[in-house]
């Protein structure tokens, strides 16, 4: 199944339902630029910083800079903007995040004859721990590679090679992330096993930062904001802070959970109370759950183009059917949402799980009658989601 509707277009469609119902849109506005933070909050009562992450980490081989060394962003920029980039024979690219994926497969649609991808870290595998891996999207690496990029994985750039301005080449080395005594992790090289790469460019896409400029006095030493887990920047009140330019940010569904947690808290904070009305909800393992009240499923598949019939025109992966979205929310573990299933007031046997109907929400809910409890815990064994825990009284 392939989608009728263009990413872009589904994009505008998105957005024409957001402006619709009453949402005030100024575009093409520069903290920093057209107006200052302190303007902002003269005229509105609470602000939310959503910036993400616009300049590129700084990046040199011990101090040397080749002539208009630009970021993989700024690359990435370019082409969404004017549909190009510019033309070379073999590149480099230094990262293993999805900047430095994204960027490479860019590159080889417009014709790129090599691409190299070169990062400390490890190809996504079953051996392979996620604090190792590369922390682009596994299968957009799989892609990368059916699509004609090359991964030099556990290695680093140890020279530049230049003929006069020019890139003719990089020295590579095999390199790892090794953990130190005292938790401390370190990159290190490993001598004799350099290998020197010819190419015509060297494009660093090592992450990025929050374009300081409006908000020098916000960000932290590391180039982020660092708000609670409510969006809140300690000493500006009215200020709240989220999504990749929040140190630690880096993914769509964080960044919807940090606007969700900040759209409660403005919300208390308008209403001058302290405290949100949501409490951040502890993170459910899966050796929380009961995974034997959940059939095994596998995952649902999408249609996606063959390699050879892939561009940057053509969006590779269509959608679910309506028949694999059914499949996959059957498959959701609803980690740590009560669904109602009534194992704990069924299982108990001392009947001190008590149900009580909500007329304004026309659900049930479950009470705990402590009087009675004797503490067996069956019905937080017999959860499925982990909502309920058995914890030592203070």
């Amino acid at each position: 199944m392939r989608r009728t509707a263009r990413p872009g277009a589904v994009l505008g469609q998105e957005l024409e339902h957001l402006l619709g119902i009453g949402i005030v849109f100024q575009p093409n506005l520069r903290i920093g630029r057209d107006l200052s933070l302190d303007e902002l909050r003269a005229s509105f009562r609470a602000v939310f910083l959503a910036c993400g992450t616009g300049r590129a980490r700084p990046w040199s081989v011990d101090g040397v800079e080749p002539s208009g060394l630009r970021g993989g962003i700024d690359f990435l920029k370019e082409w969404i903007s004017i549909g190009a980039i510019p033309s070379y024979q073999r590149v480099a690219i230094v990262g293993g995040g999805n900047t430095a994926i994204d960027l490479a497969r860019v590159m080889k649609f417009n014709g790129v004859a090599e691409v190299h991808v070169i990062t400390f870290q490890a190809l996504p595998s079953p051996g392979v721990s996620p604090a190792d891996a590369m922390s682009a999207v596994p299968r957009e690496i799989r892609q990368a590679i059916e699509e004609g990029v090359t991964i030099h994985d556990r290695r680093g750039v140890r020279r530049i090679i230049l003929r006069g301005n020019a890139v003719v080449g990089v020295e590579m080395v095999h390199m790892r992330e090794m953990e130190r005594p005292g938790g401390r992790r370190e990159l290190v090289s490993f001598e004799g096993t350099e290998q020197v790469l010819r190419v015509d460019q060297v494009i660093p896409a090592i992450g990025q930062v929050v374009e300081p400029a409006g908000f020098e006095s916000l960000l932290g030493k590391n180039g982020f904001f660092a708000p609670d887990p409510f969006g809140r920047l300690a000493g500006y009140p009215g200020i709240f802070a989220g999504g990749d330019a929040r140190a630690g940010g880096n993914s769509v569904s964080g960044a919807i959970g940090d606007g969700r947690r900040a759209a409660a808290a403005i919300c208390s904070y308008l209403e001058g109370v302290d405290q949100p009305h949501d409490e951040p909800r502890r993170p459910i393992g899966f050796n929380e759950l009961n995974a034997n009240y959940f059939d095994h499923a596998a995952r649902a598949g999408v249609s996606i183009v063959v390699p050879e019939n892939r561009s940057a025109q053509v969006e590779i992966e269509g959608p679910l059917s309506r028949d694999g979205l059914d499949t996959e929310a059957r498959r959701c573990f609803s980690c740590g949402e009560c669904m109602a299933c009534d194992n704990c007031w069924t299982l108990c046997p001392d009947n001190s799980v008590l149900k009580v109907h909500s007329a304004s929400e026309a659900i049930w809910h479950y009470v705990f009658d402590y009087d009675h409890c004797k503490g067996c815990g069956i019905c937080a064994h017999e959860c499925p989601v982990g909502f309920i825990a058995m914890a030592d009284e203070p």
